[in-house]
């Protein structure tokens, strides 16, 4: 299987739940060049993976981050974050 084969939709934001264990989740994230990963809070803390393409990490307290492949951000929890799309992008949401 390849990543790129599991969002089937040309939407500008994608998410689909990759895997899942007893404690947590993996989530495969489709963000295209226009498109923006609204406004959201985790409760628990994330790791957020770029496995190719280009996006913008932001949060509220003034974090902006240029991801690209094989880029990490760790996400804290109960901080409002968003991730804008700079290329079509295809991203690992680990929880």
């Amino acid at each position: 299987m390849n990543i790129k084969s599991i969002h089937t939709e040309e939407k500008p934001v994608s998410a689909k739940k990759l895997f899942s264990t007893t404690e947590g989740n993996v989530t495969a994230l489709q963000i295209m060049a226009t498109g923006v990963l609204k406004e959201h809070i985790t409760t628990v803390p994330a790791l957020l993976i770029c496995i190719n393409g280009n996006v913008i990490f932001k949060n509220e307290k003034g974090v902006s981050e240029n991801l690209s492949s094989g880029d990490v951000v760790n996400i804290e929890p109960n901080v409002k974050h968003w991730v804008e799309g700079i290329q079509d992008s295809q991203l690992l949401l680990i929880k």
